[in-house]
């Protein structure tokens, strides 16, 4: 169980954030007066069991962001920061590369997700320490919209949305699995949006719990509008 210091946590901070359409790009978006970065590292931090945090980021921007950060006063442990690669998938290479090899578990969480808890990240390795056949756990939500499948405008197909679910991070991971699986990964040059879906392609099994909807990821500016009302609450509440 976290408690035992034997997990690292990975944040993906290497987008360009083109469809941000802000100078400095989403990181650095002030959010309850420091930047979004900087909340998303101190909700790991906070996290039982962390032993090492590694922030993946654009080699001409880690000076940046390491200053950004620089006020997370909570972190007690080791912070580093690794360069971000082309695609998410490389970048998450880089991560694991500076993940101490006595480390057991890896959780991969985006930096452009700072609501994220502490909860999560707890709630996912009690679920996987509760079946030694899984290899990871993904938080997630069930999707309620209705989806469509769509080819060249049209409507093909309307999918049964009971069976799917909408894919958050934190995604948690036996280091083993997930070291092996990032390697078939490059042998084979298979491409993956999220770290779930190269352990499943290698074999692994995964498992799913359901996460708090609000765990958005910033993408475009808009989504700022929900961050800053969820963590302006917040911040009035640590206030009061």
């Amino acid at each position: 169980m976290m408690g035992e210091k034997d997990t690292a946590i990975i944040v993906v901070a290497g987008g360009s954030g083109e469809r941000f359409g802000r100078p400095g790009g989403k990181q650095l978006a002030e959010l309850c007066g420091r930047p979004l970065l900087a909340h998303t590292l101190e909700a790991c931090c906070g996290v039982p069991g962390i032993a090492h945090v590694v922030v993946v980021a654009p080699t001409e921007r880690i000076v940046e962001y390491r200053a950004a950060v620089s006020g997370v006063d909570t972190c007690e442990v080791e912070v580093d920061f690794a360069p971000s690669g082309t695609r998410r998938q490389d970048s998450v290479a880089s991560g694991l590369d500076s993940v101490p090899a006595a480390i057991d578990f890896v959780a991969v969480h985006d930096g452009a997700r700072p609501l994220v808890s502490a909860e999560a990240f707890v709630r996912a390795r009690a679920f996987l320490d509760s079946d030694a056949r899984l290899d990871g756990v993904v938080v997630g939500y069930p999707v309620t919209d209705t989806l469509k499948r769509v080819e060249n405008d049209r409507i093909i197909d309307t999918p049964d949305r009971s069976r799917y679910w909408a894919a958050q991070t934190p995604q948690l991971f036996r280091a083993a699995a997930l070291r092996s699986a990032y390697a078939e990964a490059d042998e084979a040059a298979r491409e993956a949006t999220d770290d779930a879906s190269i352990v499943e392609a290698a074999g692994g099994l995964v498992g799913v719990i359901e996460g708090a909807r609000d765990n958005i990821k910033v993408t475009v500016e808009s989504d700022l509008a929900l961050v800053r009302a969820v963590l302006g609450a917040r911040c009035k509440e640590g206030d009061s």
